[in-house]
């Protein structure tokens, strides 16, 4: 019998290859693409300078006063903008890993995961069904972004019901699920988090059967993931 992680499992392989930040250090992050639903939205990471201004929690990427979070399609404006932030503060801190750009990447973690935290307070889990697939995609991002490992695991089980209840892909389930096991020192469920030194994967559970799991999640077998990192490092 295959070992699972603690969730049901689903065949969606909507998302499939998507990679999660495999750490805390900037230069090794990846995140998953949310480009896919980003078309159209006016000024999700609104430039300057020194890159995108700083959302506040609850601060609409238009510059309102307030998310209209009882509007789904601001709902998933907020989102995306916020991923797309993100992204932007990333690529310049691996570009110049200056104490100011990182310290900027830190803040805007802290401030999304708040963010998120008053999404998901009201609404549950913004899971596809809810925002669509692009929106809640960034969602996740920004919850492995967050430094508050007792929130990601609260969302992680909010996630194990969507997946269950058909509302969102497995595969957002995976990443997240792996994120936390490691970061409790547990082996993780699908080798979706990799070492940023040795480029192979944090130890995992039963791995010889992790390619099973990986493709009831619609994820790729563990070794072209490897394989991919290792041309693109």
């Amino acid at each position: 019998m295959k070992d699972r992680a603690p969730a049901p499992g689903t065949t969606n392989s909507e998302l499939r290859g998507v990679t999660p930040p495999e750490s805390a250090t900037p230069a090794t992050r990846t995140q998953p693409s949310t480009a896919a639903g980003s078309a159209g939205v006016k000024d999700t990471a609104r430039q300057s300078a020194d890159g995108p201004t700083r959302l506040s929690a609850g601060q609409c990427v238009d510059g309102g006063s307030g998310s209209a979070y009882g509007d789904v399609e601001a709902l998933a404006v907020e989102l995306l903008g916020r991923a797309e932030q993100d992204r932007e503060l990333m690529r310049l801190a691996q570009a110049d890993p200056a104490p100011l750009r990182r310290h900027r990447l830190a803040q805007c973690h802290r401030d999304n995961a708040e963010a998120l935290a008053a999404i998901v307070a009201r609404h549950g889990w913004p899971h596809a069904d809810l925002v669509g697939s692009p929106a809640s995609t960034a969602a996740v991002m920004i919850l492995l972004h967050s430094p508050d490992l007792g929130f990601r695991l609260r969302c992680r089980d909010l996630i194990a019901r969507a997946t269950a209840d058909g509302h969102t892909p497995a595969i957002h389930f995976a990443y997240v699920a792996d994120q936390c096991a490691v970061d409790l020192g547990q082996p993780q469920y699908y080798g979706t988090r990799i070492s940023p030194r040795t480029l192979r994967p944090y130890p995992i559970r039963h791995p010889q059967s992790v390619d099973e799991r990986r493709s009831d999640v619609g994820l790729g077998p563990l070794q072209e993931q490897l394989q991919a990192l290792r041309i693109t490092g």
